[in-house]
């Protein structure tokens, strides 16, 4: 679970750990637009990745810990790079992809940082004065809740089914290696759907 995006949570009494969730989310979302649409220099954004640096040193966030919340993404970002040199040119490609390297940061820090019971709790407090327009509040942030459980849990299966076919030396293959990753998927699902059933969640 610790190289897993979403499924790790590193404990902590820093500052960082004690800012509310709330004020960590909404410092994100405003980071996002500021660093993919004002930057027209790599440096520019390297700034902000060496503020972020620096918060992740203040939390006492491992760097193993840190690095494993980017393994996934690495291939995309490195495929999408090349793309961009190619049709824009290495300064536009390398202020892209510090762009998003840095917003992904953010993100990483504010889940390394914060409990995804204060985040939802968070999320909940904030659609709740949409709850008297008619907003199912509590069905949206149960499906985000699950949604987020799911993703560590996906990137686990995925894995296990890697290094089942690993072991056995067995080819790359797209049909064998999706199958087991779907019906365990679904597998899954059901069983997360006959346990809200029992619990009243269809109400």
């Amino acid at each position: 679970m610790r190289a897993v995006p979403l499924g790790v949570y590193v404990p902590g009494t820093s500052w960082i750990h004690r800012i509310p969730a709330s004020a960590k989310f909404i410092a994100v979302l405003l980071l996002i637009p500021a660093v993919t649409f004002l930057p027209t220099q790599p440096w520019h954004v390297g700034i902000v990745t060496a503020a972020i640096a620096v918060l992740y040193v203040v939390a006492r966030i491992p760097v193993r810990t840190a690095w494993t919340q980017f393994t996934p993404v690495i291939p995309i970002l490195v495929g999408l790079g090349l793309y961009l040199w190619w049709q824009n040119g290495p300064v536009p490609a390398a202020t892209a992809m510090l762009s998003i390297f840095t917003t992904l940061a953010a993100a990483n820090l504010l889940t390394l940082t914060t409990t995804i019971e204060e985040l939802l709790h968070t999320l909940e407090r904030g659609l709740a004065p949409f709850g008297r327009f008619g907003l199912p509040v509590e069905s949206i942030s149960l499906a985000i809740a699950l949604t987020i459980r799911l993703i560590p849990l996906m990137f686990i299966t995925v894995n296990e089914v890697f290094e089942a076919r690993k072991a056995r030396g067995a080819d790359f293959s797209f049909a064998a290696f999706g199958t087991p990753i779907l019906v365990r998927s679904i597998r899954r699902a059901e069983n997360v759907s006959e346990a809200l059933l029992a619990r009243g969640a269809a109400d």
